[in-house]
This record gives C-alpha cells, sequence and structure tokens, in this order.
C-alpha cells in the first residue's frame, strides 16, 4: 500500500522554523544589551519637545542629523535584528521602515536621521521594552513550534505502526484466507481506522490550543498551520496524510467486506 506523506516535509519545515525564532531570539537580546549599554543624551531645558507616541509630534532639523547616539542604536539594529526580520527578506527594504515593522512608528520616527530627537532616557527605555516585548512573542512561538514538533513525531509514528498493520494484513491473499480469518481482517482493517480517528482527534484538539508567553502573548495553534505550511500542496499536511491512510484502508476494508459476502 502507498499513502503519501507529508508529515516528513512538515518536521524538516518545523525544525528549520526554530532555527530561525532561535536566531532571532538572540538578535533581540544583543540588541537590547547594545542599547542598555548606551547612555542617554542629555537634554537641555531649551530643547524641543519631541513626542514618541506620534509620527506627527517630531520635529524634522533643517541641516544636521540626529544625534550620534540615534545613530548608534541604527546601527546596532542594522546588525542584530535586520538580518532576521521577516520583512526584510531581500535586504532591500529601508532600515527604518524595518525599525517601523518590528516596532512603533514613534520609535522609527524618534531614531531618524532627520528628526530632531535626542536619545533620551525616555527614548531608551521604550525601545528596551519593545524589544523585550518582541522576544516575548518570539519565544510564544518557540513553544508553539516545539508543541508542533512533538505532535508530528508522535503523528508520524502512529502513521508508521498504522501503515505496518495494512501490510501485515495484506500478506496473506484473499482468496486464501476462510470466513473467519476474513472477518478477523475485516475487524483489524477497523482498528486501524479506529486509530487514524484518534489522530485526527489529537490534531483537531491541538489545533484549538493557544501557546502563551505571559498574560498578553500567545500564538493559536490553528493561525500557526497556515504560518508554517503556507507553500506545502496541502494546507494541513497530518490531516491530509491520515485522510489518505484512512482512505486505503476503507478501500481493503471494503474488499474485505465483499469476499465475506460472497463466504456466507
Amino acid at each position: 500500500m502507498t499513502v503519501e506523506t507529508y508529515i516528513d516535509r512538515a518536521r524538516t519545515r518545523v525544525r528549520a522554523e526554530r532555527d530561525a525564532v532561535d536566531g532571532k531570539r538572540d538578535a533581540y537580546d544583543a540588541f537590547v544589551r547594545r542599547v542598555s549599554d548606551l547612555q542617554p543624551e542629555p537634554v537641555s531645558a531649551s530643547a524641543p519637545a519631541t513626542g514618541l507616541t506620534t509620527a506627527g509630534g517630531a520635529r524634522l532639523a533643517a541641516d544636521a542629523p540626529s544625534d550620534d547616539r540615534c545613530g548608534t542604536v541604527r546601527a546596532a539594529f542594522a546588525e542584530t535584528i535586520r538580518p532576521h526580520s521577516v520583512a526584510d527578506l531581500d535586504g532591500s527594504e529601508p532600515l527604518l521602515e524595518t525599525i517601523r515593522e518590528e516596532f512603533t512608528d514613534a520609535i522609527a520616527v524618534a531614531l531618524a536621521p532627520t528628526t530632531e530627537s535626542p536619545f533620551s532616557r525616555d527614548l531608551k527605555r521604550l525601545i528596551v521594552a519593545e524589544t523585550r516585548s518582541r522576544r516575548s512573542e518570539a519565544t510564544a512561538l518557540r513553544k508553539a513550534l516545539d508543541r508542533e514538533a512533538g505532535h508530528l513525531e508522535d503523528a508520524a509514528a502512529a502513521v508508521d505502526d498504522v501503515v505496518a498493520g495494512v501490510v501485515d494484513v495484506d500478506e496473506t491473499p484473499l482468496t486464501d484466507l476462510g470466513f473467519d480469518a476474513l472477518a478477523r481482517r475485516h475487524e483489524t482493517l477497523a482498528d486501524l481506522r479506529d486509530r487514524c480517528t484518534e489522530l485526527v482527534r489529537r490534531r483537531q484538539e491541538l489545533l484549538r490550543r493557544a501557546t502563551n508567553d505571559g498574560a498578553d502573548v500567545g500564538v493559536r495553534h490553528r493561525s500557526l498551520v497556515p504560518y508554517l505550511y503556507g507553500g506545502f500542496p496541502v494546507d494541513h499536511p497530518v490531516l491530509a496524510t491520515v485522510a489518505a491512510l484512512d482512505d486505503a484502508c476503507a478501500d481493503c476494508q471494503r474488499t474485505v467486506r465483499a469476499h465475506l459476502i460472497r463466504r456466507a
């Protein structure tokens, strides 16, 4: 019996994504360390106020770039987080656009070379807080990927067991079996189909769950699946594999049933 399985390919995909998430978490950590080591720029009482909450709250400098410490932050971002940014896979996205995608409009505006915003204590706190928030999201994704990897391992073992069971019952031609032996084969196939049903139940149960890392961060497993397997020929590798396996068992069962009817 030949059944096309997508589970091994799914396992390879999950391993690659876990490596990517680990790299991005390390990048967030490195960026936070570099920003934390950078001393804020003293803000004079006569300096113009620049808001951090909206893009419209920042003033543009006519001839001078932002303080070099903001440039240092931009450089740190370019060297740590940007290479791992999903939005910057081809390297063509402007640096400030990547910062905006990773963090907020306010941070991107405050760090822009043309914005008259010092690297203040408040800006430093905001950048560190946003980076740690993104790292928490990455950690939640990593946990969801770990759960998916564990389920794929169990599913692969279960599918192998069912395939082995079908191969075992197919060793003896149906024409060589008596009525009782045919009935036992029919029952065995029914048991194998029950295993398929149980595997589908466990998969659906996983899809309804979410993985949390803190009170405000969570990854719903149902949304993780299209993210992981968007380029696959099937939307749900596990369910598609099990459905094909169950169909093969059903075909075998119908053939056995036809022989039973003729022997009755």
